[in-house]
């Protein structure tokens, strides 16, 4: 499979089979972590789904923060409303009984239908009711397929990313290796080149002390030879640039921690190569190879 990016959004929707007219919309969207986390926005009386959520995600992706929010869309309707009949009854009872307790001279008049109505609690509105058991089942396996809708779509606009980031990637490798080979073919790496430094830098070391122990003076000149020595920093390159290329082409999953690994390894080289450097051509190359390390870790820090 191509290389990933962890960064897309998907949405998709569907009815609620649970409730007649409703339609729920699922929104996924994903960013770059270190493994792979899910956060989840799901409104009251969907709480059974968040496992299912998780599992569903997992299936999918192997590394990136991944957002799902669920939005439930009721139609818009007159609300109900129904008389509670119990409390209207006692309310009825208690003015039939101060009627009757004070008289027909109290002056009191039998309350009105209006005036009954308007007492709290006498109309409530109509609660709507929690599906079953069963139904409920039912509805979840229902958002959870619509739920794979988005996550499919997500996992498409990640590959798409993906290969665009590839293109950036592979464009940086050429750059990379296009550097390594320059680095071999400045003069400073040429042999008389080196020869000649080594010659210049024992004759320092001679004039700096009239007497010289032998055994320092032939470590003194392992040490500049190996300093000198750069062709092993530029074969290492050279391996990693393969490597890395061999990485983007394979069909083995995510290789975004690897990458990032062998990114490491890139900047371990790059570095050595400029601390070796015994002229300003090189020295320049070096801090190029830097940079574009660099950026190539950029990019890669989002690869799945």
């Amino acid at each position: 499979m191509p290389i990933a990016s962890m960064t897309g959004f998907a949405r998709a929707e569907g009815p609620d089979p649970s409730r007649p007219g409703t339609t729920c919309t699922w929104e996924v969207r994903s960013v770059n972590g270190k493994g792979l986390e899910v956060r989840w926005r799901i409104p009251p009386g969907y709480d059974g789904l968040e496992i299912a959520v998780r599992e569903a995600v997992g299936k999918r992706f192997k590394r990136g923060n991944v957002s799902v929010t669920l939005s439930v869309n009721r139609p818009e309707e007159q609300p109900a409303y129904r008389i509670n009949e119990g409390l209207l009854d006692q309310v009825m009872a208690v003015a039939r009984h101060w009627q009757q307790h004070l008289g027909a001279d109290a002056g009191i008049a039998p309350p009105r239908l209006d005036g009954l109505l308007a007492l709290r609690g006498v109309l409530e509105p109509v609660v709507e009711s929690e599906p079953d058991e069963t139904a409920r089942d039912t509805r979840d396996a229902a958002l959870i397929t619509i739920l794979d809708q988005a996550l499919a779509r997500l996992a498409t606009a990640r590959a798409a990313e993906g290969a665009r980031m590839e293109a950036v990637l592979t464009g940086h490798l050429d750059t990379i290796a296009d550097l390594t080979r320059r680095a071999g073919d400045t003069a400073s790496l040429r042999p008389e080149a080196v020869k000649a430094r080594l010659r210049e830098q024992v004759a320092a070391l001679l004039e700096a002390q009239t007497q010289i122990n032998e055994d320092r003076l032939a470590t003194e000149l392992a040490l500049l030879a190996v300093k000198a020595d750069v062709r092993e920093e530029l074969d290492r390159l050279t391996a990693h640039i393969e490597q890395a290329r061999e990485m983007l082409a394979e069909d083995a999953g995510p290789v975004g921690r690897r990458l990032d690994f062998l990114c490491q390894e890139f900047n371990r080289e790059a570095n050595t190569l400029c601390s070796k450097a015994q002229d300003v051509a090189l020295t320049r190359i070096g801090l190029e190879l830097k940079a574009v390390i660099d950026q190539f870790r950029e990019q890669v820090q989002n690869i799945e």
